[in-house]
Formats: structure tokens, sequence, C-alpha cells
């Protein structure tokens, strides 16, 4: 999968746009199937997950068109079912997790679907018992196939109802909404997701001719409809980018200008940052990052330890979690960081140990952090990257670092942050691919 070679301990400088964002992007591109006519989507991420999603609508009969102006074209009108049984469908659906978001608009386009596990980051068990939950009350009915190590989804008609998710799941959410749009009646799904890439599908969805209320709360109402029909949408900048850029100049001590910044979603990440001691000034869609000689973690009032902790939006996203304990390893102070969600993601802190950083894994969800601020740095090493949001942390570390890392494994990195070493090494980083 390759690797980078990191020249640690140098400063950086300048101004960076955030791509458009990876989860917005894997579930509008699913929504495209719902119609068979033309949806044109902006500002998709080049990166590998997105790359291998679009593979699997190509496999399937999709026709898409790449346009001048940077969008994209979907044209679903004439789709091949056989080919969910090839080997090349199969092999490319297993390595992405958001093709699991396939599922809802396959059943709608052919009442019956195989589907093998999804891959994704190995952060811990992720079920798909949230998207089985949720669409059998629509009338969807499942069942496993040992053999071949798949689920077979079957519906003859989707019919609305009220749905109580056993978890706000943002993927299973999207496929609810999905379904709900297209089934006969009326859908209360509760508790939704609301993250602002299920409102952006939303909104989508209403453009395409969708009914939907309670866009941004956890208690969704839609009334289905039988048609689709085509529309334009623009994926927003992605906010767990936007969140590591804001890392990365906190622990390299440096000053950064990010553009393009959603500021009405900007909360929660802004939030997380502001817990650490990190400075972040604001002027219209942009955020600057000033250079802060040292970051002193925030301290409780009543002089208890302070907690940071992921939680279902409008929280702190759990992909900001990894970023989190980095950009507090480079602060002054102590802090508890608590990753609620899945149980493999701080196992990475092994490498920032390695690299010298004051920390202690207290369980498989948390990490107590001695942050010994600027006079204290962490030093190059080997190392590999096991999921995305550890890729970008431990390139957050090498960069800081003194001394040359190696990062193993940066296909990871690859999934998430496009073109990730060209855009840093233009703010004065030297990253090398080998």
């Amino acid at each position: 999968m390759g690797k980078f070679i990191i020249h640690g301990g140098r400063r950086l400088s300048g101004t960076i746009q955030p791509q458009g964002s990876k989860n917005e992007a894997l579930q509008v591109i699913c929504a495209t199937l719902l119609t068979d006519q033309v949806v044109t989507v902006y500002n998709i991420p080049n990166i590998t997950d997105v790359q291998h999603l679009m593979k699997l609508l190509a496999l399937l009969g999709v026709k898409i068109s790449r346009l001048d102006d940077g969008g994209h074209q979907f044209c679903a009108m004439d789709l091949d079912k056989e080919v969910m049984c090839t080997r090349v469908f199969r092999q490319t659906y297993t390595k992405v997790r958001g093709s699991i978001m396939l599922l809802a608009p396959l059943l709608i386009r052919f009442k019956q679907v195989a589907i093998a596990k999804p891959g994704g980051d190995r952060i811990g068990r992720r079920g798909l018992h949230a998207h089985f939950e949720g669409l059998e009350p629509l009338g969807v009915a499942f069942y496993y196939d040992g053999a071949q190590a798949t689920w077979e989804a079957k519906c003859d008609a989707l019919k609305g109802a009220d749905v109580l998710m056993p978890e706000p799941s943002v993927t299973a959410t999207a496929n609810v909404i999905m379904a709900a749009s297209m089934a006969k009646g009326k859908t209360i799904i509760y508790p939704a997701a609301c993250e602002p890439h299920i409102q952006q599908l939303c909104h989508m969805l209403v453009a395409m001719g969708a009914r939907i209320t309670g866009i941004g709360s956890n208690l969704l109402t839609i009334e289905g409809v039988e048609r689709l029909g085509a529309t334009t949408h623009t994926i927003l900048p992605d906010l767990l980018e936007i969140g590591s850029f804001i890392g990365l100049a906190a622990a390299t001590q440096s000053a950064l200008t990010i553009t393009d910044v959603p500021m009405q979603f900007f909360g929660p990440v802004w939030y997380c940052f502001k817990q650490l001691g990190i400075v972040v000034e604001t002027e219209d869609n942009r955020l600057h990052i000033p250079l802060q000689p040292c970051h002193a973690i925030k301290r409780d009032m009543n002089g208890n330890l302070v907690t940071l902790y992921d939680a279902i939006w409008p929280g702190i996203p759990a992909d900001l979690i990894s970023i989190a304990v980095v950009a507090a390893v480079h602060a002054q102070g102590h802090i508890l960081i608590h990753q609620k969600m899945f149980e493999s993601r701080l196992f990475f802190v092994d490498h920032l140990i390695e690299m010298g950083a004051r920390l202690v894994l207290c369980d498989p969800h948390r990490v107590h952090i001695v942050g010994l601020g600027p006079h204290h740095r962490l030093q190059g090493t080997h190392m590999s990257s096991s999921d995305i949001r550890a890729g970008i942390a431990l390139l957050i570390a090498a960069l800081a670092a003194e001394g040359t890392s190696t990062i193993e494994n940066i296909g990871q990195i690859d999934r998430g942050y496009e073109c990730i070493d060209q855009r840093l090494n233009s703010l004065g980083a030297s990253i090398e691919r080998i």
C-alpha cells in the first residue's frame, strides 16, 4: 500500500482548502440510484473510498460523467441486477464501509438484494443490526446465507411505519431515510442521526421530490412518494478534515488559514479544540489558527480532571478523537479522552508512546494524557496506519516530531484524505510517498 517518509520538526504556514465531505459523498452517491433521471453532484472528494463506491455504481450500469466544472453526473436509468452476483462486484463492495448504504436504493430498484459484509476501518465491532432493525418495520425481510457469507434482503413493497432505531447510527439512518422516501405512507424515524451529512442527504432528497420534515432533529417524519427526480447537489467541505488541520497547526506550532468552512456546523469541532486551549479565529467562512508557543488544556472549574468525549451530533464527532489525542499530547496539562463508540480506535497510541508521549491507555476506550507542552518533543519512529483517523493522527505526530518517521499502510489515509502529502508539502511539510 506504500508508505510515507516524514521529516518532522518543521513549522508550516499558508492557506489550505478542505476537500468535500467523505461521509456525505458516500451517502449522496448511493442516493443517485433512487431515480432514473440525471443527478449532478459537486465537490466530490477524489479519495479511494469514493472511487470504490463509484466503481460499484458503474458496474451496476450507472452512467457517470465528469463535467468540465468539476461536477459529476449520475444517471441510473438502466441497471443490471445480475452484476451483484459477480466476483468483482463483491470484492469491491467489501472494500468500503459506505457500500452498506446501497442497501435501500437497491431494494427499491430490484426488490431483492444480496449483500456481503462491508469493509472499512478495523476499529472494533461495527454490526449491521441497526440497518436491519431500521428497515424491517418498512417491510424488509432479511436472511443470512452462511455458505455465501451474505445477507439476503427482500421486500415486495415498502410501507411506512414508526421506526424506533436501536441506536442513532448515521449510515443506518441514511438507509431508512432513503427507503422511507419511496415507501407507501408515513414513516417516523426516532432517534434518527442528525449529523450534517444526514441533513445534507435529506435536503438533496427533498430537492428530488421527497417529503421530509424535522431535518436537523432526531425525529424525522417522511411521507413516501412514488417517484424521485433530477437535482443538483453540492457536498459540504469536510469538517473532519478541517479539524485535522486545526490539530496539525497546534501540534506543529504553525499558523494556518482554512477556507470554505461551513460555520453553521462548526460548533462541535470548535468546542473540541477550545477545550485543549487551541486558539481559533473566525472571519466569514475562514478560520485562522495563529502560531501558539504553547496551548494549555482548559481546567475544570472545580479542579477535577478534564474529560473530553465523543457523542452523537451535536456532540464531538467520534472521528475527531484521534486528532484530539495528538493535539493533547502537545499541550500543557492533563486530560482524559474517552472514545465511547469504538473499542479499538485508541490502540494507535502505542506508537505515540514509542515516540515519547506521556500517556496511559486506561482501557480500550479511555486514554489519560499528560501534556508536557512544547519543551518535550516527540521523536520520529516507524509505525503503521490502522485506520483513516489513526493514520492522519500519526501523520500529524510525525510532522511535529524531531527526526524522521515512517508510516506504513498509507492506503488507509488515502481512503479519507485526498493527496494529503502534496497538500501539506505546499505548506512547508516534508513528506515523501514511497
